[in-house]
């Protein structure tokens, strides 16, 4: 297996995981919709982008952002705004 389809199953095999988190959370919450917010805290998904050193070091969501935008592209979540909230759903 090449180091390319390696990554890419890992990153499919996450995606997994969190959607199966959100489907275990959806019931938390009274219309199902799981915000982002709550997501990337319970599973500590705020990461640094960048390198060690650099004068810009702070944690965001873009390991989380990019599992949730292949998950809605796969079709097995849904995304809602709401005011500056985000919400996901599976599908």
């Amino acid at each position: 297996m090449t180091h390319k389809a390696r990554l890419h199953e890992l990153l499919d095999a996450m995606a997994k995981e969190l959607l199966s988190f959100i489907k275990e959370s959806e019931n938390e919450f009274p219309d199902g919709w799981v915000p982002a917010t709550f997501i990337k805290d319970q599973l500590e998904l705020k990461k640094s982008a960048y390198p060690q050193g650099n004068k810009i070091d702070q944690e965001t969501g873009w390991l989380f952002a990019t599992l949730a935008r292949h998950l809605q592209d796969k079709n097995a979540v849904a995304f809602k705004k709401s005011g500056t909230r985000s919400f996901y759903k599976s599908i």
